[in-house]
């Protein structure tokens, strides 16, 4: 049963047409708590350590080599919740040739868009916000959202049309990037001690979600204001994001610092989401992150994720759960933790201890 709304609350606008308006200021709508502020969070300044990179490349190789990458990933993994890879497997031109389809379609008429204009009961299409609040302060970005897997969702009509090569495209980054995703989740697996296939079954083996959240943030003429997207830890299993190589963005929560991750060249930023946290009880960390915007250079990235499938009970593996070190977090499904984050938006670490009711 889907409770989902079915319209936002108030009219959407469109972010970058507020950006090509040449408005200088932002409206009030944009503008965060000084306390949420790129310039003077609690966090004080982006540090300048960057998230963990790894080089996938001799992962078939000798024992050796192979132990010594997986236990670069499992430091990753408990330690950061975010890590960079490279030699991952998926073709750097294709990576290129997705962004760059992505980009097209942003920069399409507005009228060729708003054909995809989404409402919250899939969230799939053309967005520019996030959560269900009434007055809520906005992010300074727009979004495409749209279903790979199940395939029963799936449906390439919902994907845009324009640019002519987008659907071709993504359906090919999409099967790489699952196929990826299958690899790094036996990895992990075997990290916390578990059989090579426990994560993926308890994600569902073959059946699971998966979807991808292309993120467009425009020039904002008051960068130090907002936030491209507020800060928030994943709600699903795993995020392969592919960021832009020439705008930096992104930053990571560590230690009440905020990161500043610079991606490297043909490279994934990957973190675990909240599922995954749950199922590793808490050994792996699910890790907020937040995205700045600038004043000169718009911004793409798209972001992938892996999730369980929607109606299986997710909790800490039983080999995990000792007198020693209990379950942390109650049995319940991706669909009920999946609403409760959409219907409130992105608000920071709390969403996994407040929706599990749970010690952290």
């Amino acid at each position: 049963m889907n409770n989902s709304p079915k319209d936002w609350p108030e009219p959407i606008v469109r972010v970058q047409s507020l950006s090509e308006s040449g408005l200088p200021v932002i409206p009030d709508r944009y503008i965060k708590p000084p306390d949420q502020r790129p310039s003077i969070s609690p966090a004080t300044q982006a540090s300048h350590v960057n998230i963990p990179l790894i080089d996938l490349g001799d992962l078939n190789g000798d024992h050796e080599k192979r132990t010594a990458i997986t236990e670069q990933i499992f430091q990753a993994s408990t330690e950061w919740g975010f890590f960079q890879v490279v030699n991952h497997g998926v073709c750097p031109q294709l990576m290129a040739r997705a962004r760059q389809a992505w980009y097209g379609f942003f920069h399409q008429p507005m009228e060729v868009k708003q054909a995809y204009a989404n409402s919250p009961k899939t969230y799939e299409g053309y967005g520019s916000r996030l959560g269900l609040e009434k007055g809520a302060i906005l992010d300074w970005g727009d979004y495409y959202y749209l279903h790979y897997l199940p395939s029963s969702l799936k449906d390439q009509n919902k994907w845009p049309a324009l640019p002519s090569d987008l659907r071709a495209v993504i359906d090919e980054y999409s099967a790489q990037v699952v196929k990826f995703c299958g690899a790094l989740m036996k990895i992990l697996s075997q990290n916390l001690g578990l059989g090579d296939e426990a994560l993926q079954d308890a994600f569902g083996g073959e059946n699971i979600g998966a979807c991808l959240r292309v993120n467009f943030y425009p020039k904002c003429p008051q960068p130090e204001l907002t936030l491209g997207l507020s800060s928030h830890s994943d709600p699903g299993g795993l995020t392969v994001l592919l960021a832009d190589e020439n705008v930096a963005g992104l930053q990571v929560r560590k230690n009440d610092m905020w990161t500043a991750v610079k991606p490297a060249p043909h490279a994934f930023i990957v973190n675990i989401g909240d599922q995954i946290q749950v199922l590793s009880n808490a050994k792996y960390k699910s890790v907020e992150h937040r995205v700045i915007v600038n004043s000169d250079r718009e911004r793409i990235s798209l972001a992938f994720f892996y999730n369980p499938k929607s109606d299986l009970l997710i909790e800490p593996a039983k080999e995990l759960v000792t007198p020693e070190t209990p379950a942390l977090y109650p049995a319940m499904t991706f669909d009920q933790y999946r609403l409760y984050i959409r219907t409130r938006g992105p608000r920071g670490k709390s969403q996994l201890g407040e929706s599990q009711s749970s010690p952290r």
